[in-house]
């Protein structure tokens, strides 16, 4: 191991808490194997760039001697984190849960070293924790603290509905450090609440309470909000290359920084042009999460497709299309190939603008039948195109 300061200094990086960085230099200093311990809610099948930024701390840990805890909130999952929500998650069963659950841990072990990871089911006690445990595990916290959480405060200041499950979730998470026995729980900046809770009920029972640990929230393709598949804002650790190489094609400009210190841990290059350093992103993280050789083709594909405009000879998604289908129709049926989710006015203003163009020619008239021809290109905006079928 290196020593407790080197470890604090290498872990410390892009953290937005630590609380408190005297306990976790008290606790390295010991030069033992930290349980580091990180929860995660399948509410959906895949895990996203937003998901790794944690995973990569995690990794940090690891590879510095320490043993990770990765929590599947398979019970949890059914209630939904109320961290940041603004209105209360739609309830899932335990089946989808555990559905999703299967895929969870092999995308995790695409940045987790196995060997290193304890991979644990909250369900594991809390399925077996009788109605008196629930009742005496609640009476620890009061209803003032759970209400002190902002996103609560906001939801009750505007009228809209606080479900007492929901009340549930910070205690059930904060029991999950006394199971597993944390030193350190990671999250990200949204989860300090929670983590703080589980501080408390390890003092309760007499552990030494685990370290806070935040992380910042990435924002999602959309520039504002934070990564979700729920706002099809993310990109996917298992998505296809060429799909992940585009997505990452499309983060504006302003967030770029961001994303090389918090998705591939390190400081972007300043004498790059932006261009250039999006490409070097969308090239490294095609490369970790799938192949070099796969990061060489979604590079080669991107500027045949968009640096050299050669439209005509590049590989693109193939549409069905019938002769009769306008304009709108057609555009509309190739955003959906592509997984797109646009509505029919986004789609009327891409072909009123001039933006979607059949064969360089522009269509704008949403209602137009043109002669469509099997192997035309049909480019919807800067970053899509598609070939008909």
């Amino acid at each position: 191991m290196l020593s407790a300061d080197q470890q604090l200094e290498i872990l410390k990086r892009a953290t937005v808490t630590i609380h408190s960085e005297k306990e976790l230099a008290a606790k390295l200093a010991r030069g033992k194997p930290l349980r580091v311990k990180l929860g995660v809610d399948p509410t959906s099948p895949d895990i996203h760039l937003g998901h790794a930024v944690a995973l990569r701390k995690l990794r940090q840990f690891q590879e510095l001697g320490h043993q990770v805890v990765l929590i599947i909130g398979d019970f949890t999952a059914m209630i939904g984190d109320p961290s940041g929500r603004s209105s209360t998650r739609p309830p899932l069963t335990h089946e989808q849960v555990l559905a999703n659950a299967r895929t969870y841990t092999e995308q995790a072990f695409l940045v987790l070293e196995r060997s290193r990871t304890e991979v644990v089911f909250n369900g594991d006690w809390f399925a077996k924790m009788p109605f008196t445990e629930v009742l005496a595990l609640n009476a620890r916290v009061t209803l003032q603290q759970m209400l002190q959480r902002e996103d609560f405060k906001n939801r009750l200041a505007q009228g809209t509905e606080v479900r007492l499950h929901e009340i549930q979730y910070p205690i059930m998470q904060g029991w999950d450090s006394v199971v597993v026995r944390a030193d350190v729980e990671i999250g990200g900046s949204d989860q300090l609440f929670n983590i703080l809770v589980g501080r408390d009920l390890q003092k309760e029972e007499g552990m030494e309470p685990q370290v806070c640990m935040t992380l910042p929230l990435l924002e999602g393709l959309d520039g504002v909000k934070k990564m979700s598949k729920s706002l099809n804002n993310y990109v996917g650790l298992s998505e296809p290359p060429r799909e992940m190489f585009g997505k990452l094609m499309s983060i504006a400009d302003a967030l770029m920084e961001k994303y090389f210190l918090l998705v591939l841990g390190e400081a972007m290059p300043a004498d790059l042009h932006p261009m250039q350093a999006k490409k070097l992103l969308a090239s490294r993280c095609v490369e970790i999460y799938h192949s070099a050789e796969a990061a060489r083709d979604c590079l080669e594909d991107w500027d045949l497709r968009f640096s050299k405009r050669d439209l005509a000879q590049a590989e693109l998604p193939l549409v069905p299309w019938t002769a009769e289908m306008t304009a709108f129709d057609l555009a509309k049926a190739s955003f959906a190939q592509l997984g797109a989710v646009l509505s029919g006015g986004d789609i009327r203003r891409l072909l009123t603008q001039g933006s979607i163009q059949l064969n360089g020619e522009k269509l704008t008239d949403p209602k137009q039948v043109p002669a469509w021809q099997a192997g035309a290109v049909l480019k919807l905006d800067k970053k899509r195109s598609v070939r008909l079928a």
